[in-house]
């Protein structure tokens, strides 16, 4: 894993109010030379966030002054870079939330430090090949109302342009790329997370939930990711 991430010589920002901890995962990224940031707050990494260029965002939800969820959701509102979210709370329903609003993986305390450098190595490695310059011969998939050109991570809802996260845009495209076909969640969790599917339904709806929020004109009457009650999501035929 050493050799492999030598290459990559990315920074990421660490805001957790556990020093130790950061200390810990500060040296575990660094052997894989990945620079880290460390700050103990939100509103300290917020700041850091506005002048600064992030592969990856590891936030804590438990922290004083501002937690991680409003974090997540200002995060949203001037970047797109991922978000992996640490909690140490088990309940669904605060993974999902997290989810929803913008984080794009998460792990509960206490984690498996190989995990997390390999779920900090998958993150940055996709936002990084999402993340390049426009080129010619653009391939694009075009539907009615909406534009996904595949190369450079740009979508487009009635010729305005959305900003998704690199898993939100990975869902996506899988979806419209098998267009009129059933994808089960299970599929889309192996196809997106390139790991073993882990019954995790709470993920994958999270991601759907807020991909409809941010391309459809009416996320309550999906005209283009449709549910198929009891299997899995469709990318409407007819659009």
């Amino acid at each position: 894993m050493g050799d492999q991430a030598g290459e990559m010589n990315h920074t990421i920002l660490i805001i957790d109010d556990d020093k130790d901890l950061c200390k810990l995962l500060e040296k575990c990224v660094g052997k894989e030379n990945i620079n880290a940031v460390i700050c103990h707050n939100g509103n300290d990494g917020l700041r850091l966030l506005l002048h600064t260029e992030f592969q990856l965002i590891v936030l804590d939800i438990m922290m004083p002054e501002i937690d991680g969820f409003d974090t997540i959701a200002k995060i949203r509102e001037i970047s797109q870079v991922p978000v992996l979210m640490l909690t140490s709370k088990v309940e669904n329903r605060d993974k999902v939330h997290g989810l929803r609003i913008g984080a794009d993986d998460y792990m509960t305390k206490p984690f498996d430090v190989d995990e997390f450098i390999a779920r900090v190595l998958s993150l940055i490695r996709r936002y990084t090949m999402f993340n390049f310059s426009p080129a010619e011969g653009l391939k694009k998939l075009i539907f009615q109302g909406l534009t996904i050109e595949l190369e450079t991570f740009i979508v487009l809802v009635n010729e305005e342009e959305v900003e998704l996260t690199v898993k939100e845009f990975e869902i996506l495209c899988y979806l419209a790329e098998n267009q009129g076909k059933v994808l089960t969640k299970q599929q889309i969790y192996e196809r997106v997370w390139q790991e073993q599917y882990a019954y995790d339904d709470a993920n994958i709806m999270g991601y759907i939930s807020r991909l409809r929020k941010k391309i459809e004109l009416d996320a309550n009457n999906p005209t283009y990711i449709q549910t198929v009650k009891g299997m899995g999501y469709r990318f409407n035929r007819g659009v």
